[in-house]
């Protein structure tokens, strides 16, 4: 493992930083929420139990998009903490927003790159699960090297997962599982639950994109591998 985990496989971005729109209750959501529920980084280990009030699971998903599944798995296990990694500004505020309708108070979210965040603010062996659903596939082979699941950010995973903690992995690109179950495999830290691919687990929900691409017969594959 690199010396410095924080720049494993940092030194191509997995992500293009985009300048969407924000609406407006994005935008008055952040600013009045996001002092609450947006963890500033920091280079050095959160305290978990001061952030959230209580010792409990805590669980890191590595890219939300608009965090409708991330509200939807927070509010079915209110004894689990969650932290929600996010770099573009309008899917923290579309968050932000799903946090206050539900009241969530088990869900903080860092808007900073992950590997840094992984790296620096979460402490080896602390984390019950990861959970990284859908991430960019990178279509063309030329950009497969932007992925997110490669061995050396594997390995930082798998190294701030506790034993028995779980990773799982979520796409909609069969290439991609191979290459995801494939790299997964290879990390000895960890084992696969299933051998193979896993059925998707209860607390993962179907998202609209996903609901709309099996009705056109697409495949959705998952990964749930733990930590030895």
């Amino acid at each position: 493992m690199p010396t410095n985990p924080a720049r494993a496989g940092h030194a191509i971005r997995s992500y293009v930083l985009r300048g969407g729109r924000m609406g407006s209750g994005q935008v008055r959501a952040l600013a009045a929420l996001g002092p609450r529920f947006v963890l500033p980084f920091q280079a050095a280990p959160i305290d978990a139990a001061a952030v959230f009030g209580r010792n409990a699971p805590l669980v890191v998903e590595i890219g939300f998009g608009m965090g409708q599944a991330t509200a939807a798995i927070a509010a079915l296990q209110p004894g689990t903490d969650f932290i929600g990694i996010e770099v573009h500004p309008p899917g923290v505020g579309a968050l932000l927003q799903r946090i206050d309708e539900a009241s969530l108070a088990n869900l903080r979210l860092v808007q900073h790159d992950a590997v840094e965040v992984l790296g620096q603010m979460i402490a080896p062996a602390s984390l019950a699960g990861v959970q990284v659903f859908f991430p960019d596939p990178w279509h063309k082979k030329k950009h497969h090297k932007r992925r997110l699941i490669q061995p050396a950010f594997v390995a930082l995973i798998a190294s701030r997962l506790a034993p028995g903690g779980h990773l799982h992995c979520a796409t909609d690109w069969q290439p991609y599982a191979e290459q995801m179950r494939a790299v997964l495999s290879a990390e000895p830290l960890l084992a696969n639950t299933c051998g193979g691919y896993a059925p998707r687990p209860d607390y993962r929900p179907l998202t609209k994109f996903e609901q709309r691409g099996l009705q056109l017969g697409h495949g959705v594959w998952d990964l749930v591998f733990t930590r030895r």
